[in-house]
């Protein structure tokens, strides 16, 4: 959420719970200059307490940024827009005031600023490319000089990934749908279909792009650029084994880095089990074969393209989040957990 001289704000901490309250330490911080790290908790029925009625805890750190304070702002938002990836290190708890606020602007291959320590700095930098590779952002705590497993300093890292990518074979209505869905939740879609005459932007609009291409010769070309990773998802609509047997016998078998996240596949039951028996005659390990989602998606009963793309973009959801895909009503404990 970012607050103006003027009084304008921009975007949101927690969806209206809070924002009121933030607003006004902001304006304070505008003015005085001192960073404040506030805590929201759960709000009961007292209508002047400002606080989660959904419940939960928040951490809110509001700081001033100015050229003095943030010199590597312009920069920053320069990668974030062109889709470079970069990381800020911010210090948010400390036992000596002044050093709350320092950042570390971190890189893959570099960093600028300081957090006022070259061991803390060298400790972060390490720490902070960790946490950019995976995508996340987390709060840290290390001791006074960088002392991992201690307490007493807690950073902020906050990633700035370029957008993870969904890769969607075959150029059907049910890929228009799915890449529809994958752009709302965050992917960069890119659709590819050997057929020129299917393969169209118009057929596409929610598509970032449309490749004419084989689908397991465009996989090969960029898993050789380094533009297939941990957080791509495939997602195989042909249901032509033609078409899905190449692709799926080079998706199956990436390791390491170019692993993907999710990859699935489209069919009825008897498409399935063929194309299961095509992959071990292939030379596909079962291991690798367990990897796949197949049919694609979860049990949603729907039937239109729309429907099924709820269906294979919940199921992504639920892996990379480690859901159980069942009704919150039957479950019980936190609604929001993170993965071990």
């Amino acid at each position: 959420m970012a607050v103006s001289t003027a009084g304008e704000a921009v975007g949101s901490v927690s969806g209206g719970c809070v924002e009121g309250a933030v607003y006004q330490i902001a304006q304070d911080v505008i003015e005085g200059g001192t960073p404040v790290l506030q805590r929201f908790g759960y709000s009961d029925d007292d209508a002047v307490a400002v606080g989660l009625t959904c419940g939960g805890i928040i951490d809110v750190f509001v700081e001033r940024v100015t050229d003095e304070s943030y010199p590597d702002i312009r920069t920053v938002i320069q990668d974030v827009q062109v889709g470079n990836p970069v990381a800020t290190a911010t210090v948010v708890e400390h036992d000596q005031a002044e050093m709350l606020g320092k950042r570390l602007v971190v890189w893959p291959t570099h960093a600028s600023g300081t957090l006022g320590s070259a061991m803390l700095d060298h400790a972060v930098a390490d720490d902070a490319r960790g946490v950019l590779a995976s995508g996340e952002s987390k709060v840290i705590t290390y001791g006074p000089s960088g002392e991992r497993m201690e307490t007493g300093t807690k950073v902020f890292v906050s990633s700035y990934q370029p957008k993870p990518r969904m890769i969607i074979f075959g150029a059907i209505d049910f890929a228009a749908a799915v890449a529809r869905a994958g752009s709302m939740v965050g992917f960069n879609v890119t659709v590819c279909d050997a057929r020129p005459v299917f393969a169209t932007t118009a057929r596409f609009p929610g598509a970032d792009e449309v490749i004419v291409s084989w689908p397991h010769v465009y996989l090969q070309e960029e898993v050789a650029k380094g533009k297939v990773d941990n957080r791509t998802v495939i997602c195989v609509l042909t249901h032509d084994p033609k078409f899905d047997v190449p692709v799926l016998d080079i998706a199956l078998r990436l390791e390491g880095p170019s692993k993907p996240s999710y990859i699935g596949a489209m069919g009825s039951r008897k498409t399935h089990d063929d194309r299961l028996n095509r992959l071990l005659e292939a030379g596909v390990l079962e291991p690798q074969i367990a990897e796949l989602h197949s049919p694609i998606g979860l049990d949603l009963g729907g039937r239109t393209p729309e429907e099924t793309a709820v269906s294979i973009v919940a199921e992504i959801i639920a892996k990379r989040w480690q859901g159980t895909g069942r009704p919150l009503r039957d479950s019980a404990g936190a609604v929001h957990s993170d993965p071990a």
